[in-house]
């Protein structure tokens, strides 16, 4: 199932911010997401592609390198799967 992104304006802010090697891997991710669907992560070992707990119990997230991930949300509308991405981060969730 294809997929359609949609970036939160932080997470703009944060790939602006972001190192270009790291907006560059973004720049993949969505691209794989987008022509493939979220499922296609679950092939590359090295998204490490999971659910989120607590708080953020609603998010999953999809490592960029070993220090950034991405942060989105799953939706479903029809056919169509709506992807939010609500942050580009460095791996450490208390800042949201």
């Amino acid at each position: 199932m294809k997929a359609e992104i949609v970036e939160s304006k932080k997470a703009q802010k944060d790939l602006d911010k972001a190192p270009r090697n790291v907006a560059a891997s973004y720049e993949i991710w969505a691209r794989l997401v987008e022509e493939h669907g979220l499922d296609i992560l679950r092939s590359f070992k090295g998204y490490h592609d999971e659910k989120l707990l607590g708080e953020l119990k609603n998010m999953r997230s999809s490592r960029l390198n070993k220090k950034w991930r991405v942060v989105y949300q799953r939706n479903k509308q029809g056919m169509i799967e709506i992807v939010c991405v609500v942050r580009v981060i460095p791996h450490d969730y208390r800042k949201l």
